[in-house]
C-alpha cells in the first residue's frame, strides 16, 4: 500500500478525536505544552529522537518531562507522581514511551494506571501496510478500537482461599455504550463502511452479552454503517486468512490487547505502530506500544518509528496537520528509501543515524 493511504489513515484515526477531545489550548496559535513521559529501557532514547525530529521540523511544541513511576498516596492507594498529573491536567496532551511494570512486586501496571486516572476510555491503533516495509500481507487498512477501562484489567482480585485466585471481569452497561458510539462515530466521520463488535457472548454470557447488546443498540442510530458481530476467535481466524475484509473493531479491553497486537503483526509488528488513547475530559495520550527493550537500552539500536508515528497523530489531534505531514512523510521516505534502516527495520543503521535521515528530510522541505 502506498504511503498516501498510510497519511491518510493517520490523519482519519484522531480525526474524531480532534472534533470530541482537542483543549481550548492546542487551538491557539501559539507554542503548545506537552507532557513527554520517556519512559523506560529504550524510551529516553526514541523520545530523544522525536524531539530531535520535532525540532527540525519547527513544530511549535514545548515539552514538559516528567516521570510516572508509581507511588503510594493516602492510604496507601497507588497514584502517579502529582507533579505529572498536574503537567498532563494543564498540558492535555502527553506522548508516552514505554513503561516497565515489574512482575509480582505489589506495582500495578503503569498503564493502567494512566488510564485510570485520566479516563482513557479508547484505545485508538490503525494498522496499514507500509510502503518499502516488506511483510506476508500488503493491503492491511483497519483500526482498531480498544475499550480502556475496564473487562478483566479492571484490577479486581483476590484469594479465595490458599492456591485459587479469583479475577473479576466488569463490563458496564455505561463504558460499553461509550466505546460503541465512539466507534460508530469514528466510522461516520472518516468515510469507513463497517464496524465489527468482537466478543465471547457464547460463553461469557452476561459481561460479554452486556457488551454486544449496547452495540447493537448504538447500531441501530448509525443505520448508514454496516454492523456485524463475530467472536474473537472466529477474528482471529479471519485475520489472518485475509485481513482486508475488516474496517473498524470494536471490542472490550482484553481483547483489544491481544487483537491489536496481533494487526500490528500484519504489518511489521509494534515498532512501526502508533497508538493513541482518548479521554472523556479532553485527555489524550499518544504512545509507543512496544515493549522497553532493555537487552538494547543504550546501544544506539532502538527503532523510534512508533512512538513517532504515535506522535504524527498528536499533532494532528491538536490541528497541527502541516507539521505532521512534514514529518510522517520525511519518516515513510526513509523507509522506503531502504538506506538507513534500523536493524529492525531490515538495515543497520543507529537510532541516531535514522533519526538524523528523517531530520536531514524534514529540513529540505522547508
Amino acid at each position: 500500500m502506498a504511503g498516501n493511504a498510510w497519511r491518510s489513515m493517520l490523519s482519519q484515526v484522531v480525526g474524531v478525536a480532534s472534533r470530541t477531545t482537542l483543549c481550548s489550548s492546542s487551538r491557539s496559535r501559539g507554542i503548545h505544552t506537552v507532557t513527554m513521559i520517556p519512559g523506560d529501557g529504550i524510551g529516553p532514547e526514541i523520545s530523544s529522537a522525536v524531539m530531535k525530529i520535532f525540532e527540525a521540523a519547527k513544530a511549535p511544541i514545548q515539552w514538559e518531562e516528567r516521570n510516572v513511576t508509581a507511588i503510594k498516596g493516602p492510604g496507601g492507594k497507588w497514584m502517579i507522581p502529582p507533579d505529572a498529573k498536574e503537567s498532563m491536567d494543564q498540558s492535555k496532551i502527553g506522548l508516552k514511551g514505554p513503561l516497565k511494570t515489574p512482575i509480582a512486586a505489589g506495582h500495578p501496571s503503569m498503564n493502567l494506571l494512566l488510564r485510570k486516572t485520566f479516563d482513557l476510555y479508547a484505545n485508538v491503533r490503525p494498522c496499514v501496510s507500509i510502503e518499502g516495509y516488506k511483510t506476508p500481507y500488503t493491503d492491511v487498512n483497519l483500526v482498531t478500537i480498544r475499550e480502556n477501562t475496564e473487562g478483566e484489567y479492571s484490577g479486581i482480585e483476590h484469594v479465595i482461599v490458599d492456591g485459587v485466585v479469583q479475577s473479576i471481569k466488569l463490563i458496564t452497561e455505561d463504558a460499553s455504550r461509550r466505546i460503541a458510539e465512539y466507534a460508530f462515530e469514528y466510522a461516520r466521520n472518516n468515510q469507513r463502511s463497517s464496524v465489527t463488535a468482537v466478543h465471547k457472548a457464547n460463553i461469557m454470557r452476561m459481561s460479554d452479552g452486556l457488551f454486544l447488546r449496547k452495540c447493537r443498540e448504538v447500531a441501530e442510530t448509525y443505520k448508514d454503517i454496516k454492523f456485524t458481530e463475530m467472536y474473537l476467535d472466529t477474528v482471529c481466524l479471519n485475520m489472518v486468512q485475509d485481513p482486508t475484509q475488516f474496517d473498524v473493531l470494536v471490542m472490550p479491553n482484553l481483547y483489544g490487547d491481544i487483537l491489536s497486537d496481533l494487526c500490528a503483526g500484519l504489518i511489521g509488528g509494534l515498532g512501526v505502530t502508533p497508538s493513541g488513547n482518548i479521554g472523556a475530559n479532553g485527555v489524550a495520550i499518544f504512545e509507543s506500544v512496544h515493549g522497553t527493550a532493555p537487552d538494547i537500552a543504550g546501544l544506539d539500536m532502538a527503532n523510534p518509528t512508533a512512538l513517532l508515528l504515535s506522535a504524527v497523530m498528536m499533532l494532528r489531534h491538536m490541528g497541527l496537520h502541516e507539521y505532521g505531514k512534514k514529518i510522517e512523510t520525511a519518516c515513510f521516505d526513509t523507509i522506503r528509501d531502504k538506506k538507513v534502516l534500523t536493524k529492525d527495520l531490515g538495515g543497520n543503521s543507529k537510532c541516531s543515524e535514522f533519526t538524523a535521515d528523517i531530520c536531514r528530510r524534514v529540513v529540505d522541505m522547508d
